[in-house]
């Protein structure tokens, strides 16, 4: 599996598991909210720059490999 954010995919899989490890069900609706937060804040935003920077390169990549995200 190939990811384009491999370490915010991390991220969101360590905290799905510290959640579930402590038995914290209650946190799970922070997950979405942890989701949103990143794709608004980091992805779009970074994916854009390479998009203006790397042009068609970056368009070949996108079709290749999800985001996953």
């Amino acid at each position: 599996m190939r990811s384009r954010n491999p370490i915010y995919l991390g991220d969101v899989l360590l905290l799905s598991g510290l959640i579930l490890r402590w038995d914290a069900v209650l946190a799970l609706p922070i997950i979405p909210v942890f989701l949103s937060i990143l794709e608004r804040r980091f992805i779009i935003p970074e994916e854009n720059r390479l998009r203006s920077a790397f042009k068609v390169d970056f368009f070949n990549y996108c079709q290749l490999v999800r985001r996953r995200i």
